[in-house]
């Protein structure tokens, strides 16, 4: 099974990861992961005044300071995944990479708002719900 997990560093990102360990058919099986993290972009103004060097380093490093606890986490299971980052808004990038990818399973967390509440303020797991064909688990 092909299984993309959608980080974002958030005590949610920890929740799927408590929900895989304590679920032996993601941990016993023959899965290939990738986790996803989506860096927000630099608004193009602030971009152009820093060398292009500079932004990329700024990228690397949020990447992997939510990279890093998830790659304790998988080495600890003793599993192997592939690790991208990508920037641009979450939503767009999880059903991109989701929907390129050919993905079986896409899991992510969710803060859970309230119905009324997500659509006031939009939620990244509705947007990917309302436009991603790979099914979802959302982990609360």
């Amino acid at each position: 099974m092909k299984i993309l997990i959608a980080a974002d560093g958030s005590p949610y990102t920890r929740r799927v990861l408590d929900y895989l360990a304590s679920h032996p058919e993601f941990i016993e099986g023959h899965q290939e992961y990738v986790v996803l993290h989506a860096v927000a972009a630099v608004p193009a103004r602030a971009a152009s005044s820093v060398s292009k060097e500079l932004l990329d380093s700024y990228y690397d490093e949020e990447a992997e300071r939510v990279f890093k606890p998830i790659r304790s986490f998988f080495k600890k299971q003793s599993l192997n995944a592939d690790f991208v980052s990508k920037v641009g808004h979450a939503a767009d990038v999880i059903g991109k990479v989701a929907k390129q990818g050919k993905f079986d399973l896409l899991i992510m967390g969710s803060r859970g708002h309230g119905a009324v509440a997500s659509l006031l303020m939009g939620s990244v797991a509705v947007k990917v719900l309302g436009h991603c064909d790979t099914p979802v688990l959302l982990v609360r």
